[in-house]
């Protein structure tokens, strides 16, 4: 558990969502059910926000969150014009939390930002711990997605780092060549699928790349 971390991701919604509960969040004054009616509310009322440019409140941070436990297999997904727009799911029963206190004591000692990994200002002795979109089919994670390209750019920076670095990722051939190309040391592992349209929860191989890494 480390004293000091910044943590950063490309969708801002979730970056938000962690900035609040860092401040303190519950759910009051949200209706959080696991009904279609309520849920496509909600969603609504959180598109609204985004495009009224009150993506960064307190009640969009709330509803991100009941949004992605309620719906469809907890995807994450935006479409072009940066509107949340996962169907309701089909979940029996759904225990959602009232409040986040115990991870605020954490949570205000570490950084949340947002925006392009490349951005970031890194120290050389920083541990990189990178968690990308997979390299499957989807990948609108976010408005404007996650190409290839982009993985490719991802792995290079990773490779300049002179500090210790983690990746995980699903091990395609693509990523495994990328990754065994620029040097890293690979292992393998089997992961659960969480998220499939075919109903098929057969555990996906995946990898870590790891370079500076002992142990």
């Amino acid at each position: 558990m480390p004293e000091d971390a910044l943590l950063n991701d490309v969708n801002p919604h979730l970056i938000n969502f962690y900035r609040w509960a860092a401040m303190g969040l519950d759910l009051g004054g949200i209706r959080a059910e696991n009904d279609s009616d309520v849920y496509y509310s909600n969603r609504d009322r959180f598109n609204g926000l985004i495009r009224t440019g009150k993506a960064d409140s307190r009640e969009s941070a709330q509803l991100f969150y009941y949004l992605n436990r309620t719906g469809y297999n907890g995807l994450c997904r935006f479409n072009q014009s940066g509107e949340f727009n996962v169907p309701f799911g089909r979940y029996k029963s759904i225990p959602y939390a009232d409040r986040f206190d115990e991870y605020r004591g954490t949570f205000k000692r570490w950084e949340f930002r947002y925006g392009d990994f490349e951005a970031l200002q890194t120290q050389a002795t920083d541990f990189i711990y990178a968690d990308p979109p997979y390299d499957v089919e989807f990948r609108q994670y976010s408005k404007d997605g996650f190409q290839w390209q982009d993985q490719v750019r991802l792995a290079q920076w990773l490779a300049n780092h002179p500090g210790p670095v983690v990746l995980s990722n699903q091990a395609t051939q693509r990523i495994v060549e990328l990754y065994v190309r620029l040097g890293f040391q690979l292992r393998y592992l089997m992961g659960p699928r969480r998220i499939s349209n075919n109903g098929d929860r057969t555990p996906a191989r995946e990898v870590l790349a790891t370079k500076g890494v002992s142990g």
